[in-house]
């Protein structure tokens, strides 16, 4: 796992209840369904199929969006899995 920009697992538990929930924004290109990438690569990582609750943002001439995930995660390793998945999604431009 590329650990660059992913926060330590000593970081996340000191700062987040596990079980709990978690929140990522991901900012990329809007071409090619970015939204639904993000959502899809988040997905695979939790533990039972459903829904992910988001939300997104689209740049005003629609170029960019923010997408905002809200997920119920179990543990500061299962978040390092999801920053890795995310970073994987091709016209990603920031992640937190």
């Amino acid at each position: 796992m590329d650990s660059r920009n992913i926060p330590s697992v000593e970081l996340l538990e000191s700062v987040h209840p596990f079980p709990g929930s978690y929140q990522i924004r991901a900012i990329g290109s809007a071409e090619g369904d970015f939204e639904g990438r993000v959502v899809a690569a988040v997905r695979e990582e939790l533990a039972g199929p459903g829904e992910v609750d988001h939300s997104a943002r689209y740049t005003k001439g629609g170029r960019h969006v923010s997408v905002t995930l809200d997920i119920t995660v179990q543990s500061a390793e299962q978040v390092r899995s999801i920053y890795a998945r995310i970073h994987e999604v091709s016209g990603l431009f920031l992640l937190f």
